[in-house]
């Protein structure tokens, strides 16, 4: 595994190193021991989840969990391709507001760990596809959150043409400029 850092302290790409005999390709999806030396030995994933999401050109975001059930994600694209795209949302950090996007896809093979005190979302760039996640805290609905996903202060560009897919919960999201994050920065 080869691990990308960003200009934004927290979320690490993680690139697999492949393997082949000639008859088939292998690579490790997750070793804990590269993990805890490498981002942090505390995390620990208590839930794997998995998503289907049929139309190509949907967006899913921008979620999050509040504390104290924040979540830590570890995110990988099994079927498809997704522009996956991460918030930091840590007050007093020194990119509160700003984003990263990443590609992630069943080709690529590479997963992005977000710490908790981000907002996530991802666009669907194909249909029918399939993401899953390792998280650090299970999911509670009285502390899930969203923040509306064009919001023109984040201008995020999705990476879609047209008109995107969005739920009406995300819909009606509010903006990040009017929500108060409930996360600090470890910085």
């Amino acid at each position: 595994m080869k691990f990308i850092t960003f200009n934004m302290v927290g979320p690490v790409l993680i690139l697999p190193e492949f393997w082949s005999d000639g008859h088939e390709n292998y690579f490790s999806q997750y070793d804990s021991r590269k993990f805890a030396n490498l981002i942090d030995e505390n995390v620990v994933f208590v839930q794997e989840n998995e998503s289907l999401t049929h139309r190509a050109g949907t967006i899913r975001g921008l979620h999050y969990q509040s504390p104290p059930h924040s979540q830590g994600k570890l995110i990988k694209c099994t079927r498809g391709r997704i522009l996956d795209v991460v918030v930091d949302a840590r007050v007093n950090s020194p990119t509160y507001g700003e984003h990263i996007c990443v590609e992630l896809s069943s080709e690529n093979n590479r997963q992005l760990w977000i710490p908790a005190g981000f907002i996530h979302g991802f666009a669907t760039q194909t249909e029918n596809t399939i993401i899953s996640y390792k998280v650090t805290n299970y999911y509670s609905p009285n502390f899930e959150g969203a923040i509306k996903f064009d919001d023109p202060d984040l201008d995020i560009d999705w990476k879609i043409s047209g008109e995107p897919i969005v739920s009406e919960k995300d819909a009606q999201a509010p903006s990040f400029s009017t929500w108060k994050s409930p996360f600090l920065s470890r910085e």
